[in-house]
């Protein structure tokens, strides 16, 4: 289980200016050598890379703002402009991916070949070494913090080595077929918007809400029974998250002839305890076991 601290935003910021300032060197060598060898597939790459940096833009603003307090507006914090800025990083790519499927169908329909040479094997080669390194510290950023928004650009990162490897085996097999750029810009194209649709998918469904999974589940039933002494029936399970803070509810089942002192006592042990162990904050609602009647 994740616990999340006050790390997040520094995690996010060096993610995010590294980023910035990584991608926008690429995107230049990148464009040159697009530039130079007259191949969209390359150019393609270079904007792929530069639109990394606007979504590291967005993983500076959603950080900040995430981090806002609770206010009387906001009671439970401003966590979710994070999940606001996945979705933004994934819509890019999304208009990203479809211009360059557009611009190489074009290309195939006017019959236009490339001829590539050491520039651009030199040029994607970097990329796939620097997005990937990229990629691996947002990885071990986004699962250190829990943050969905650096695992969001993780995967932009990757999605950006992945397209450039792709697009060196169509550089080898350039002087075989002419048309391999234009397939290749096509394939860099799917692959990001492939990478698109896991990111809204990821974000939409924390925005509009999840049933917590097992593991998440034997967590609590584990604190709930080591704190209260005793095997407690637990149902009625759900989870609210705002970012950094997450709310949980469930039912518990106690003895009916358990007085409401006791009854409170249980439950506010449970919910302290995983608060310290799972960052979580957790209310309860008691009620008595079947077949028992309140005395």
């Amino acid at each position: 289980m994740v616990k999340i601290g006050r790390d997040n935003n520094t995690l996010a910021y060096i993610e995010g200016w590294g980023s910035i300032l990584l991608n926008i060197l690429l995107f230049a060598y990148k464009f040159w050598a697009g530039t130079v060898t007259g191949s969209i597939a390359i150019i393609a790459d270079a904007w792929h890379t530069l639109s990394d940096s606007f979504t590291s833009v967005v993983v500076l603003v959603s950080a900040r703002a995430s981090s806002i307090p609770p206010d009387r507006e906001h009671p439970f914090g401003h966590g979710r402009a994070e999940l606001l800025g996945s979705i933004v990083i994934g819509l890019l790519l999304a208009v990203v991916a479809f211009n360059f499927i557009v611009d190489s169908a074009q290309r195939l329909k006017g019959g236009e070949g490339v001829t590539f040479g050491l520039i651009a094997i030199a040029a994607t080669t970097v990329s796939i070494i620097t997005k990937e390194g990229m990629a691996q510290f947002a990885f071990w950023a986004a699962k250190k913090t829990g943050s969905v928004t650096l695992k969001a650009d993780a995967w932009h990162h990757r999605s950006d080595a992945i397209s450039s490897l792709v697009l060196l085996g169509g550089i080898f097999l350039g002087r075989y077929f002419w048309w391999i750029d234009g397939v290749m810009g096509i394939i860099l194209g799917l692959l990001i918007m492939y990478a698109a649709y896991e990111i809204l998918k990821d974000s939409m469904d924390s925005f509009i809400g999840e049933a917590p999974d097992s593991g998440f589940k034997d967590s609590v039933i584990r604190i709930a029974a080591e704190s209260s002494g005793r095997e407690l029936d637990i149902h009625h399970m759900h989870i609210h998250k705002y970012g950094d803070h997450t709310e949980l509810t469930f039912h518990i089942r106690l003895e009916g002839d358990l007085s409401l002192e006791k009854a409170h006592h249980v439950a506010s042990n449970i919910e302290s305890a995983i608060k310290r162990e799972m960052n979580v904050e957790s209310t309860i609602h008691m009620e008595p076991k079947i077949g028992e009647t309140i005395k």
